[in-house]
């Protein structure tokens, strides 16, 4: 029996599908953990196929990959307990496993017992439920192992002590949200309290669609505290070491404890990273964006350049007659400050063009929003021509609150292919625009303080539309994340009438948020993968009699 134990944690980024690039990483990380002597490898949830792998599971050619990466991984395994996370296919069902190798040999098996199926998360769709406790022998030391969302349940913990496990580690596929690390230390720490037992939590980061994984693999003691914090956001191995008490218990040592990022940075992180991953792994050469002097291009403007470098991003300004002087000097000079390819596409030929083809079918109707409709999907031509000629992606720049509410035009500014602040209030926008200057101002201070306007009529600001951003991001944040009726969201000192407007713009704008583009998920619940509302309902949010 040796009197301390060393287990490597890997926080890497699999590429869904990439058996092959994962498993490459995968004896990447076994042999640095075996150089920095660590006696135990936790690789992450699924790690041999990636997460989520969604309806890849059930391509038949995906169990003939699988099966032969276990065998590179199992002959790696020398000296050393490797844990991998891998869809195991069994008896006609697919479970959600890892598998436990170590001198080129099977030395454990586990299935994963509890299987979420809310929020982003709909595994009993693919996977069925394991229910037996796996305790693992390591040099005398005896962990029980667990797949993420067991932890935060009791019953696969429990029966993991009642197994005969000293330690409990758990390998994770959790994506981030904001304040997710503290949920999850609080979580450890209710598993210790049952338990008694110290926690090892493993996770994987990098960007997976709308999804993003931050790591944050930690260590909880039985004392409650935290003892080790990997980096946010951060590849690499990091190891913890385990030694005897006096009283033969396991306890952790001290080890790095790497801060819990503030809101704004761990969002801003997070959508840097989904950008970077989402066009790096798609194949992508680089972004176009439409550059308009407002605050949301500005912040994806930013957002773009620290996730894929100057050399890859094109900004376009595509001014009209209502495009102001403060707007074009705005959005030369952030193109300026940040080094990218700059063009001035004007649009006033396109949109005459295109209101000219169509005099004869507007004959005798007033001007109203399709003139500026016209304007949005001029430009959203514009960039999609060049993304067509150049190969490179057009990133969409709305926000959550003008999706929520249809303040975006179909095939004009939601056009794209990645929307990274679409789960973005306006409200965080602009906090988040404060954060990344702290670093060098590089979105002008007049964007972030100018009062907000799509500019697509003269004079024109999104107050003439909308309610305050502050009341419409809190009742907003109320409908979606808190699933508040009128009555509910009215008793919060809100405006009846506002609400109502609100609410039902929301239901009425489902059919064009079913065809916008994917972004970072980083909020509780997000359009897209968290909102499965129907667009054809019935259904009228009225406040109650």
């Amino acid at each position: 029996m040796s009197d301390k134990l060393r287990i490597g944690l890997a926080q890497m980024n699999p590429l869904v599908g990439d058996v092959a690039g994962n498993t490459a990483l995968i004896l990447g990380a076994i042999e640095r953990a075996r150089a920095a002597g660590a006696k135990l490898l936790l690789l992450p949830e699924l790690a041999v196929c990636g997460y989520p792998p969604e309806d890849l599971l059930f391509h038949a050619g995906l169990p003939v990959l699988v099966e032969e990466s276990l065998q590179e991984i199992r002959t790696a395994s020398q000296d050393l307990a490797v844990v991998v996370g891998y869809p195991e296919y069994a008896h006609d069902r697919i479970f959600n496993s890892a598998a436990v190798f170590r001198d080129a040999g099977l030395i454990g098996n586990y299935r994963k017992h509890c299987l979420p199926n809310y929020s982003v998360f709909d595994e009993e769709r693919y996977f069925s439920a394991g229910d037996e406790a796996l305790v693992l022998d390591i040099d005398g030391w005896r962990v029980g192992l667990t797949i993420c969302e067991d932890i935060w349940e009791v019953d696969p913990a429990a029966k993991a002590r009642a197994a005969g496990a000293e330690m409990i580690a758990a390998i994770n596929g959790s994506p981030f949200r904001r304040a997710k690390q503290e949920l999850r230390e609080q979580i450890l720490v209710e598993r210790v309290i049952e338990t008694g037992l110290p926690m090892v939590y493993q996770n994987l980061v990098g960007g997976q669609d709308e999804l993003v994984f931050d790591g944050g693999c930690c260590v909880v003691g039985a004392d409650r505290d935290t003892h080790f914090r990997a980096p946010a956001f951060a590849e690499g191995l990091y190891c913890v070491d385990f030694a005897r008490g006096s009283d033969g218990r396991a306890i952790p040592e001290a080890g790095e404890l790497a801060p819990i990022l503030s809101r704004e940075e761990s969002v801003y992180t997070a959508l840097v990273t989904g950008v970077r991953d989402y066009v790096t792994k798609n194949g992508f050469p680089g972004v176009v964006l439409g550059l308009s002097g407002g605050i949301d291009s500005a912040l994806t403007l930013a957002i773009a350049v620290d996730a894929l470098g100057a050399e890859r991003v094109h900004a376009v300004m595509m001014p009209y007659r209502w495009t102001s002087d403060m707007s074009r000097a705005d959005a030369a000079e952030q193109a300026q400050r940040l080094g990218v390819k700059y063009s001035i596409l004007p649009i006033e030929p396109i949109v005459s063009a295109t209101t000219g083809v169509l005099a004869e079918q507007f004959a005798g109707l007033p001007v109203d929003t399709t003139e500026e409709n016209i304007q949005a999907r001029s430009r959203g031509m514009l960039l999609m021509a060049i993304s067509n000629k150049t190969g490179c992606m057009v990133l969409a720049t709305g926000n959550k609150s003008e999706m929520a509410v249809g303040y975006a035009t179909l095939y004009g500014d939601m056009a794209g292919g990645f929307a990274p602040i679409k789960d973005c209030h306006k409200t965080l926008v602009y906090r988040l625009a404060r954060y990344r200057n702290r670093a060098g101002e590089v979105i002008p201070e007049r964007v972030i303080n100018r009062p907000p306007s799509a500019e697509l009529a003269p004079d024109q600001k999104d107050s003439d539309s909308l309610p305050p951003y502050d009341v419409l991001d809190e009742i907003l944040e109320a409908l979606m994340l808190d699933n508040l009726s009128v009555d509910e969201i009215v008793a919060k000192g809100i405006r009846e009438e506002t609400v109502v407007d609100v609410v039902e713009r929301v239901r009425h704008n489902e059919y064009k948020r079913r065809q916008a583009p994917p972004g970072v998920r980083i909020s509780g619940r997000a359009f897209g993968r968290d909102w499965r509302y129907p667009i054809t309902s019935g259904y009228r949010h009225v406040k109650r009699k």
